[in-house]
C-alpha cells in the first residue's frame, strides 16, 4: 500500500498551477528518443507528464503512471495545449492493468521509488519491456547527497537508499545489452526544484532477453 506520507507529499508538490519541474522534457530523454523509431512507450512516476507529452508529439503511443492524482490531473491539461492524447492512470504498479512485452521503450526519469520497493519495481517493469526494446533511465547517483548538502534547490531524495549506484542498476536489469551505463555530473534546470549541479546515473540498455 502507498505510504500515505508519500502521496501527500507529491498531491501537495503537483498542486500549485505552476508544474514543479517545468513543462520541457529531460534533456537526456529529448537525445535519446530521437534515436528510437517511435513505438509504445511507459512513463514511470510521470507526475505531471512533461516527459510522456513529449513524446507523444514526437510520434510515440505514450503511456504513464503516477501516485498523484494532481500529477495526472496537470499531465492531461498539458497533453491538451499541444493537442495531444496520453494514456495516464493512477496508482501503485501491482494495481495497473500493463500486459507483458507491451512497450517498446520504458523511461525511468527520475523515477525515485522507496528503497524497500526500487528492485521489485523495475523487475516487474522489465516484464512490460518486449524483447529489443530499450530502458532509457536518469535518476541521482548515491554521490548526489554531496552535492544537495551544497545546494538543495537542485533537489532529489535525502535519503541514500532511494538513491542509485551503477551496480544497483546492473542488477536490476541484468539481461540487457549496455548502451550506456555512467555516473555523471550534470546542470540541472527544470522548473522549481531540479536547479544545479547534481550527480546522475544514465542508463541506456536494451533488452536481450
Amino acid at each position: 500500500m502507498t505510504d500515505n506520507t508519500w502521496l501527500n507529499r507529491w498531491d501537495e508538490r503537483y498542486s500549485s498551477e505552476e508544474f514543479a519541474y517545468g513543462t520541457e522534457p529531460n534533456n537526456y530523454l529529448r537525445e535519446q528518443l530521437t534515436r528510437l523509431t517511435p513505438g509504445k512507450i511507459l512513463f514511470p512516476a510521470e507526475g505531471e507528464g512533461r516527459n510522456a507529452v513529449f513524446a507523444a508529439t514526437k510520434g510515440w503511443q505514450a503511456s504513464a503512471f503516477d501516485i498523484s492524482a494532481n500529477g495526472r490531473d496537470k499531465a492531461l491539461q498539458l497533453a491538451g495545449q499541444q493537442q495531444i492524447t496520453i494514456d495516464y492512470q493512477v496508482g501503485e504498479l501491482s494495481t495497473l492493468n500493463y500486459q507483458k512485452e507491451q512497450f517498446d521503450a520504458i523511461a525511468l526519469i527520475y523515477a525515485h521509488f522507496p528503497g524497500n520497493i526500487k528492485s521489485s519495481i523495475h523487475q516487474k517493469l522489465n516484464q512490460y519491456l518486449r524483447k529489443g526494446g530499450f530502458i532509457i533511465f536518469e535518476a541521482f547517483s548515491k554521490s548526489h547527497l554531496e552535492y544537495i548538502a551544497k545546494n538543495e534547490k537542485v533537489g532529489g531524495p535525502k535519503d541514500i537508499e532511494s538513491l542509485f549506484s551503477i551496480e544497483e542498476i546492473k542488477a536490476d536489469f541484468p539481461d540487457y545489452d549496455i548502451i550506456e551505463l555512467a555516473e555523471t555530473e550534470i546542470e540541472l534546470n527544470e522548473g522549481l526544484f531540479h536547479n544545479g549541479t547534481g550527480s546522475v546515473i544514465r542508463f541506456v540498455g536494451q533488452k536481450l532477453i
